[in-house]
């Protein structure tokens, strides 16, 4: 897979700290952004004061804002008829956190559709797990193969593939199975040229004319030619003079997870070399339980 020019993070800052897991290998790893948004984020603001506008909690029946603590969450499981549920329920249903993306299956690259492609996200070496690091991205280059995993990040959790690019391993999160919906309900011409009575000759000029308009993928070939845009009227807007001030609102950091990850490296031939036998034999007695052999065990 060619590693695009323009995917570079946008900052350094380590937004999730935990491991790679297969088999009994565990790889500390940071994760990073692999994206940045190219698109405009209009504030509302005040035109009397220049002051920022934000959102209230509005009762849409009778148009009064209303206090938190009379909102509860219900979820529509008929025409007009909720289910509520008590943030005790819902807690309950969220995954346990843990700090590892763990293999559970490795697949041909090309097996999983782009349509499942979501987030991409950067992964490093944290510790000393540079040389395995490498070892699991080139293993994966030879054989062609990606993993699939699952990953919680910030309370949520997330289906994945882990998958070489370049000299990084990326992390793109999927859309869970039975997210993408079914094709079958829409009038779609059917497979097949002679099925849809398509000639040889328009064929052979459709051919021609996808072949005249090929060339190398560049990203840097396709940009946002809106936000470019708008950027270019608030420079000319700026040179100008022409700005407001408008009152600062207090930013809370985000959160971060963080964890202390044991580095494993040095039992990197310990565990490969017991690959063969991880099915009759206990995984916690090879290395230190993680949080993650727990949870399966409970």
């Amino acid at each position: 897979m060619k590693q695009d020019k323009g995917l570079a993070p946008t900052s350094t800052r380590t937004m999730w700290k935990g491991a790679i897991s297969f088999g009994l290998v565990h790889i500390p790893v940071g994760l990073y952004s692999a994206t940045r948004d190219t698109g405009i984020d209009f504030d509302w603001l005040d035109k009397r004061s220049m002051e920022p506008v934000g959102y209230r909690r509005i009762n849409k029946a009778t148009g009064k804002e209303m206090a938190a603590s009379d909102i509860v969450k219900g979820v529509e499981y008929d025409d007009g008829r909720y289910v509520i549920l008590t943030p005790e329920e819902i807690a309950s249903a969220f995954p346990k956190i843990t700090q590892t993306i763990e293999i559970e299956a490795f697949v041909d690259a090309d097996e999983i559709p782009l349509i499942y492609l979501e987030r991409p996200y950067f992964t490093a070496p944290l510790a000393r797990g540079a040389k395995v690091y490498a070892l699991l991205r080139e293993a994966l280059h030879q054989t062609g193969k990606v993993g699939v995993a699952k990953v919680v990040i910030q309370t949520k959790q997330h289906l994945a593939v882990l998958m070489p690019c370049g000299r990084a391993l990326v992390l793109n999160l999927l859309r869970w199975g039975g997210e993408i919906r079914s094709f079958e309900q829409l009038d779609l011409p059917p497979l097949t040229a002679r099925a849809n009575r398509i000639t040889d000759g328009e064929m052979e000029m459709a051919v021609k004319l996808i072949q005249d308009q090929t060339q190398k993928w560049d990203a840097d070939d396709f940009r946002n030619s809106f936000s470019e845009e708008i950027h270019k009227l608030i420079d000319a807007k700026v040179k100008a003079g022409d700005v407001r001030e408008v009152a600062k609102t207090a930013e809370k950091a985000p959160a971060t997870a963080g964890a202390d990850i044991v580095d494993l490296t040095a039992l990197l031939k310990r565990s490969l070399g017991s690959h063969t036998k991880k099915t009759s034999e206990p995984k916690a007695s090879a290395t230190k339980p993680t949080a993650a052999r727990k949870r399966r065990s409970a």
